[in-house]
C-alpha cells in the first residue's frame, strides 16, 4: 500500500511541477510580448519553456537576486574609487594654483614671464597626468564591469539557466539583459517558488 501512496504522491507533484511550469511559461510569453519584435523573434517557445523550467524551484530567482546585489556593490565601490580620483585631482589643481600664485606674487617683475613660461609647462604636465590617471581608472572599471558580466554569465550558465553563456557579442549580451529584465519582472510578480500569483 505505502508503494501505491508514494506512487499517488509523485503523480500530484509532478502534476503541480507540470502547472507551475505552464503558468511560469504564460507569464514568460506574455511578458516577452513588451520587448522590442527583433527580440520576441529570438525568444522560441523552445527558449521560454527552458526558461521557465529552470525557473521552477525558483533558485535562479535567488541567483539573479544576490548577482544583482554584487552588481550593485561593484558599481557603488568603483564609482567611488573614480570620485576619490577626482577629488585628488582637485586637491592637486588648488594646491598648484596656490603654490603658482605664491611664486608669483614673490617674483621680480622682470624675472615674471619666465616663472609664467615655467608654470604653464608645469601646469600642462600636471593636466596630462590627471587625463591618463582618469584614462587608466575608466580603462580599469570597464574590465572590472566585463569581468562581472562574465561572472554573472557563467553563474547562469552554470545554474542551467537558458540563452546563458560567456559572450561579448553585444546582440547577445542585449538578449541576455532582455531575459534577465524577463526574470526580474517574474519576481516582482511574486512568480517565485510556491506562489502562483501571476
Amino acid at each position: 500500500m505505502e508503494r501505491y501512496a508514494g506512487s499517488l504522491e509523485e503523480s500530484v507533484d509532478g502534476a503541480r511541477q507540470q502547472e507551475r511550469h505552464y503558468q511560469l511559461l504564460s507569464a514568460l510569453q506574455s511578458l516577452v510580448k513588451e520587448l522590442p519584435s527583433s527580440f520576441q523573434q529570438r525568444l522560441s517557445y523552445t527558449t521560454l519553456s527552458d526558461l521557465a523550467l529552470a525557473l521552477l524551484d525558483g533558485t535562479v530567482f535567488e541567483i539573479v537576486q544576490g548577482l544583482l546585489e554584487i552588481q550593485h556593490l561593484t558599481e557603488k565601490s568603483l564609482y567611488n574609487q573614480r570620485l576619490r580620483l577626482q577629488n585628488e585631482h582637485r586637491v592637486l589643481r588648488q594646491a598648484l594654483r596656490q603654490k603658482h600664485l605664491e611664486a608669483q606674487q614673490a617674483c621680480r617683475p622682470h624675472n615674471l614671464p619666465v616663472l609664467q613660461a615655467a608654470q604653464h609647462r608645469e601646469l600642462e604636465a600636471v593636466e596630462h597626468r590627471i587625463r591618463e590617471e582618469q584614462r587608466a581608472m575608466d580603462r580599469k572599471i570597464v574590465l572590472e564591469l566585463d569581468r562581472k558580466v562574465a561572472d554573472q554569465q557563467s553563474t547562469l550558465e552554470k545554474a542551467g539557466v537558458a540563452g546563458f553563456y560567456v559572450t561579448t557579442n553585444p546582440q547577445e549580451l542585449t538578449l541576455q539583459m532582455n531575459l534577465l529584465e524577463l526574470i526580474r519582472k517574474l519576481q516582482q510578480r511574486g512568480c517565485q517558488a510556491g506562489k502562483t500569483a501571476l
